[in-house]
């Protein structure tokens, strides 16, 4: 197989975690005999430093060509908080969205047994949870017309609209039930349908959908509801599936589950293929590039776990994908944390250290594929 990887490395601690994830990438290409080629860009506030614009035309173009694309995020630095700025480093993965045809963030929530004492829930609520969150971020309240403000007699106003097609919809439950179909099969589809008459269009088609998988189970949740089950019996749940600002609510409920956001991959799924046959996909950690980390300090876990996502969803290497999680299982059960993983308890690995511990199993010194 041989493919080409945008890699846009963002900002702060995004630098070292890109380039760890590159190099897990790179370790996988040798092991099972891949031509990978990694190329990188220009992207967010460093591209605004050296050349005006948050998405240069260079890095645009790479995106364009590239298989699959991963990316480091930006820094929450303070120049970026004014309402009032024109340019905006987040403009950039708007601008990616858009360009790429992205429709679908995929968020993973899966808990290391070796770890569940991280999380704020007791032990025995967490254990063995593992979660597909499926969010459609292409339609909905963020997107939708009119949207604006205006000041009245009576005082301000504003207003945001939420709008969903028919076609939104169906594209994005087609991808919950398909992914379900290689996990559990259960598809949760959450929605406000008791009120929102976007969310009772949402519901009749999934009902709809649902009849083309029969070896799939599909059961619906109000929003609400949704949020305290993942805090009170998040172990139910299989994939969940969701509009645009529940997702959005959601993915960050369920990540506060592992205790530590060094823990959770992210990757956004689009209707363009790429020259594998497989969707154009850009991966990201969850939470940016955590920008208050010393250099060496942050957990690169995220970032090699989203690399395994790359492989999977992007470039069709389940083998390879499991294998990278595999020795992440299997570094974790040896015992290394970096700092959000110990809390105090024992000295911690840096951000190269942990990885190379990873790719040490990978590459089979002490690797266990039992994980």
């Amino acid at each position: 197989m041989k493919a080409t990887v945008a890699v846009l490395p963002g900002d702060a601690a995004g630098v070292e975690l890109t380039a760890q994830a590159a190099r897990v990438l790179m370790a996988v290409a040798k092991r099972f005999g891949h031509v990978l080629q990694i190329e990188t860009g220009l992207y967010g506030s460093l591209a605004i430093d050296t050349c005006g614009t948050p998405l240069p035309s260079e890095t645009r173009a790479l995106a364009l060509r590239a298989d699959a694309l991963l990316l480091g995020g930006g820094a929450a630095e303070k120049r970026w908080e004014d309402p009032r700025l024109t340019v905006h480093p987040a403009q950039a993965t708007l601008e990616l969205r858009r360009t790429l045809g992205l429709y679908a963030n995929l968020r993973p929530v899966r808990l290391f047994s070796e770890l569940v004492h991280l999380s704020s829930l007791k032990p025995e609520l967490v254990q063995n949870v593992d979660v597909l969150l499926v969010r459609e971020v292409a339609g909905g309240i963020y997107f939708g017309r009119p949207k604006k403000r205006w000041q009245t007699a009576r005082g301000k106003r504003a207003v945001d609209t939420t709008n969903y097609s028919e076609k939104e919809i169906v594209r994005v439950l087609r991808l919950a039930f398909e992914l379900a179909r290689a996990r559990r099969r259960r598809v949760t589809s959450v929605d406000k349908a008791n009120v929102l008459a976007t969310s009772k269009l949402w519901r009749e088609i999934a009902n709809e959908l649902a009849s083309e998988y029969p070896d799939v189970q599909l059961e619906h949740m109000l929003v609400d509801n949704c949020a305290v089950h993942l805090m009170t019996q998040p172990a139910q749940f299989d994939v969940i599936v969701t509009e645009n600002l529940f997702g959005y609510i959601l993915q960050d409920v369920a990540g506060a589950l592992t205790g530590t956001h060094g823990l959770l991959s992210g990757g956004t799924l689009g209707t363009r293929r790429n020259s594998c046959g497989h969707p154009v996909g850009l991966y990201e950690p969850t939470r940016g590039t955590a920008p208050q980390t010393e250099p060496d300090k942050a957990n690169p876990v995220a970032a090699v776990l989203t690399a395994g996502m790359l492989l999977r969803h992007s470039l069709g290497l389940e083998e390879e994908a499991a294998t990278v999680e595999s020795a992440v299982a299997a570094t974790v059960r040896r015992g290394l944390r970096t700092a959000d993983m110990t809390r105090g308890e024992k000295p911690a690995a840096g951000t190269i250290a942990m990885t190379d511990a990873i790719l040490e199993q990978f590459e089979g010194k002490e690797f266990d594929a039992g994980g």
